[in-house]
């Protein structure tokens, strides 16, 4: 699996590294070392899904075009503890500005993919599991690949390319049906459309507006499994809301054909590399 830097990752990278280095630089680097080389690998630390190769090396380039990185591993790829997944070479210097904020990126985005895996590995084959808009603000992009790479599937990309009916959004319409017709009126045919139920009522009212999409939001197991049969594939399913991996292999079984969830993206622990010189 490969990502391609985007204007807005490469703007991002830029950020990060100017929060490190400001306009003075690595006064510890650049006091210890002139024009010295030497070689460093990345090593994993625990075992999952490693995602973030292109980040990574992008941040190195971004401060000397020079250096090496050679990735071992490709982003999607099962790590193990001791795997040596990167080598990088070139001058100790730049390679020791670049350290840290390679490592953050790469650390976030692997934690993503790996939890993103453990979800996946709860689900029946039929039921695919999908991120969120519970995005860190700018890392979107990135956060949304890790959750491909760690085997799930991505919601829609921002508010610009689906029509999601929230509840807000239905409350404030007058219902379901009123928030739908006003889509209608304005939204191109082709573009997918989504509600957001609560309750057997709305799931009802949003078949007969023939919807494409159905979310089920915060209900029980036994509405879910209720609601799957009236919507009886005249509409793909979601179920949202307090989605756990103890209790996320019990909604797969309701029949609903994506799990939304939250977590895989707002409250990811970083996964555990270290980062050393090579003796």
């Amino acid at each position: 699996m490969k990502y391609r830097i985007s204007k807005i990752t490469h703007q991002l990278i830029q950020l990060a590294l100017g929060e490190d280095l400001a306009d003075i630089g690595d006064i510890t680097s650049d006091s210890i070392f002139r024009n010295q080389k030497g070689s460093f690998y990345l090593e994993s630390k625990q075992e999952g899904r490693l995602c973030g190769s292109t980040v990574f090396t992008y941040v190195f380039h971004m401060i000397d075009p020079s250096t090496e990185v050679k990735f071992l591993y490709s982003d999607g790829d099962t790590l193990t503890k001791g795997n040596i997944v990167a080598q990088v070479n070139g001058l100790i210097k730049n390679i020791l500005k670049g350290e840290r904020v390679a490592l953050n990126f790469i650390s976030h985005l692997s934690g993503i993919s790996t939890k993103t895996t453990h979800f996946v590995s709860q689900v029946r084959n039929t039921t695919k599991i999908l991120d969120t808009r519970n995005t860190i603000p700018g890392l979107r992009e990135l956060q949304k690949y890790a959750v491909i790479c760690g085997g799930g599937k991505n919601h829609r990309m921002g508010l610009y390319d689906m029509v999601l009916i929230k509840d807000n959004h239905i409350d404030k319409a007058g219902g379901v049906s009123s928030a739908v017709k006003k889509i209608r009126e304005k939204v191109n045919h082709k573009v997918t459309i989504e509600v957001e139920t609560r309750s057997l009522i709305e799931v009802r009212e949003a078949i007969e507006n023939k919807v494409d999409w159905i979310m089920l939001d915060n209900m029980s197991l036994t509405e879910m499994k209720e609601a799957v049969k009236i919507i009886d594939n005249k509409a793909k399913i979601e179920a949202s809301g307090n989605i756990s991996l103890d209790n996320i292999a019990e909604v797969s079984k309701t029949g609903v054909d994506y799990i939304s969830v939250g977590e895989l993206t707002h409250s990811v622990k970083a996964y555990d590399f270290s980062f050393k010189a090579k003796k």
